[in-house]
C-alpha cells in the first residue's frame, strides 16, 4: 500500500460528495418554498451514484499522514453506506410526494443531510487515526440528530431529535475519554503508532485498558447494541420513516467499519482480553432484541429491536477476532442492508389519507388488498429469521460458522436460540398480513416505495447468485483489515 502524507487524490470520492452536498444546498435554497424538495433528492441520489464509481475506481494508498486509509476494507464498507444512503433517499421522495400530498412535511435538507451523515460514514471507514475517526462519527451523528426532529409539528419526532441527541452527546464524551487515555498511554492517536506501542509493551497499563472499553463502549452507542441500545426504540419510533430506514442502514455500517478496524487493526494484539467484552454484547444483544420484540404493537419498534438483535448476530463475527469473521460479518451486512430497505419501504407506504400508520394490526389484511406489497414484506421477514434459500440465512449461517470455527459454542447456541424466539414475531407479521380480518386500507402507494421493495425483494431472493463476487470482494477486504 503506497503512503504519501499529501495524496489528496485518495480522498476524490469524500471531497466530490462534500462539493455535491455544498452544491446541491445552494440549489436548494435559490428555489421557491416547498419546491426544492425533488431538485435537491434527484441531485442527492445522482451523487450518490457518481461517487460510488469513484470509490470502485479509487487506488489503496494512506494519506493525509496517515490519518486516511483507502482499501480493500475501506471500499467495501463506503459502498455499503452509499447504497444505504441512496435506498433511504428514494424512500424519503416516495414518501414525501405521490401518497402524502399536502401533508408532505419534510424540508428539502432532508436528502443533503443524508449526503452529509454519509460523507461522514466514509470518512469513518477510512479513519487512520482516532481523531479522523472522531471526526467522521460526528459529522454522521449531528446531521442524523437533525433528520429526527425534521418533522417540527410531531411531537414524537421532536422528542426522538432530542433523546437522540442527548444520549449521543453523552457517547461521544465517552468515546472522546477513553480515546484521551489511550493518547495518555501510548503517545500517538495513529492506529499504526498504536499497535507498535502495545505490540512492544508486555504487561498493559491498566489506563490503556480502560481507554479501550470507553471506546468500544462510543461505539455500541452508535451500533444500539445492549446495554447502551436505550435510544433506539424511541428514537425509530419518533423519526420519520425514511429517516429510520436510514438510521438503519448507513451510519451503523460506518460504526461497524470503525469497530472493525479499531478492534482487529491496533487493538488485533490484544484479542485474547477484548473478546469476551465483545463476545458479551453481542450475547446480550441477541438475547434482549429477540424477547423485547415479542409484546411490541407498532411496526417500526419492532424493527428497532430487530436491529438490535441484528447487530448481535453481527458481532458475532467481531468476536471471532479473525479474517473469517470479519468476512462473515461483512457478508451479514450486506444481507441485512437488502433486508432492512425494503422493510422500511413497505413501512412508508403505510399510510391513510396523507398520515402514518404504524401498528402491526394496520397491516391485517395487506396479502388480500395488495398482494404483492404483502408477498415482499412476507419474504423480508422469512429472510430476518433466516430461512434458506434468502439473504439472512447466508449472513447467520457465515457468522455462526466463524464463531464456531472460533471455539465459541456457547454465543453459537444462544444466537440459535434468539433465532428460535425471533422467528416468533416475525411470523407473527405474516400471520397479521393473510389471516386476519381485514383493516382499513393504506393510500396508493408510491411508484418509487413500490420500486424499492420490489428490487429488494428479488435481491433478498436471489442473494445466492451474487454470493460468490459478494465473498471474494469480503474476503479481500477482511484480509485487508486482518491481513
Amino acid at each position: 500500500m503506497t503512503h504519501n502524507a499529501v495524496n489528496w487524490s485518495l480522498a476524490i470520492p469524500e471531497i466530490g460528495l462534500a462539493l455535491s452536498g455544498l452544491l446541491i444546498l445552494v440549489i436548494g435554497v435559490l428555489q421557491r418554498r416547498g419546491e426544492g424538495f425533488f431538485p435537491c433528492a434527484t441531485l442527492t441520489i445522482a451523487a450518490f451514484i457518481g461517487c460510488g464509481f469513484l470509490v470502485a475506481l479509487s487506488p489503496d494508498g494512506v494519506a493525509y499522514a496517515g490519518t486516511f486509509i483507502n482499501d480493500s476494507f475501506a471500499r467495501f464498507m463506503k459502498e455499503l453506506a452509499l447504497i444505504g444512503g441512496l435506498l433511504a433517499t428514494v424512500v424519503t421522495v416516495g414518501y414525501q410526494g405521490e401518497t402524502r400530498g399536502e401533508h408532505a412535511s419534510l424540508p428539502f435538507e432532508t436528502p443533503i443531510l443524508m449526503l452529509f451523515s454519509t460523507l461522514g460514514a466514509m470518512i469513518m471507514a477510512s479513519s487512520g487515526n482516532l481523531m479522523t475517526l472522531f471526526v467522521g462519527l460526528e459529522l454522521s451523528s449531528l446531521s442524523i440528530y437533525i433528520l429526527c426532529a425534521l418533522e417540527r409539528d410531531n411531537i414524537r419526532s421532536s422528542e426522538a431529535g432530542l433523546k437522540y441527541f442527548v444520549l449521543g452527546s453523552l457517547a461521544s464524551g465517552l468515546l472522546l475519554y477513553g480515546m484521551s487515555l489511550i493518547y495518555g498511554y501510548a503517545g500517538t492517536m495513529d492506529y499504526a503508532g498504536l499497535l507498535t506501542a502495545i505490540g512492544s509493551e508486555e504487561s498493559l497499563p491498566l489506563g490503556l485498558m480502560v481507554g479501550i472499553v470507553f471506546v468500544v463502549v462510543g461505539l455500541c452507542f452508535k451500533l444500539s447494541a445492549v446495554p447502551f441500545h436505550m435510544w433506539t426504540p424511541d428514537v425509530y419510533q419518533g423519526a420519520p420513516t425514511p429517516v429510520t430506514a436510514y438510521m438503519a442502514s448507513a451510519p451503523k455500517f460506518a460504526a461497524f467499519a470503525l469497530f472493525l478496524r479499531v478492534m482487529t487493526g491496533p487493538f488485533g494484539t490484544m484479542a485474547p482480553r477484548w473478546q469476551i467484552l465483545v463476545e458479551l454484547v453481542a450475547l446480550l444483544s441477541m438475547v434482549y432484541g429477540a424477547l423485547a420484540a415479542i409484546p411490541q404493537t407498532d411496526i417500526k419498534r419492532l424493527m428497532a429491536y430487530s436491529s438490535i438483535g441484528h447487530m448481535g448476530y453481527a458481532m458475532m463475527g467481531l468476536a471471532s477476532a479473525s479474517a473469517a469473521g470479519v468476512r462473515a460479518t461483512l457478508i451479514y451486512l450486506a444481507a441485512y442492508l437488502v433486508m432492512n430497505a425494503g422493510v422500511f419501504a413497505v413501512i412508508a407506504t403505510m399510510q391513510r389519507k396523507g398520515h402514518e400508520v404504524t401498528t402491526i394490526a394496520d397491516l391485517a389484511g395487506l396479502g388480500r388488498r395488495e398482494p404483492g406489497l404483502a408477498a415482499a414484506l412476507a419474504i423480508f421477514m422469512f429472510s430476518m429469521i433466516g430461512v434458506p434459500p434468502l439473504a439472512g440465512f447466508f449472513g447467520k449461517f457465515m457468522v455462526f460458522a466463524a464463531a464456531w470455527q472460533s471455539h465459541l459454542y456457547a454465543l453459537v447456541a444462544i444466537g440459535a436460540l434468539s433465532s428460535i424466539v425471533g422467528a416468533y414475531y416475525y411470523l407473527r407479521v405474516v400471520k397479521v398480513l393473510y389471516f386476519e380480518e381485514s383493516a382499513e386500507a393504506f393510500d396508493r402507494p408510491a411508484t418509487t416505495l413500490l420500486f424499492v421493495t420490489g428490487g429488494m425483494s428479488v435481491a433478498t431472493v436471489l442473494f445466492i447468485l451474487a454470493l460468490g463476487p459478494l465473498m471474494t470482494v469480503a474476503q479481500h477486504a477482511a484480509q485487508a483489515l486482518v491481513g
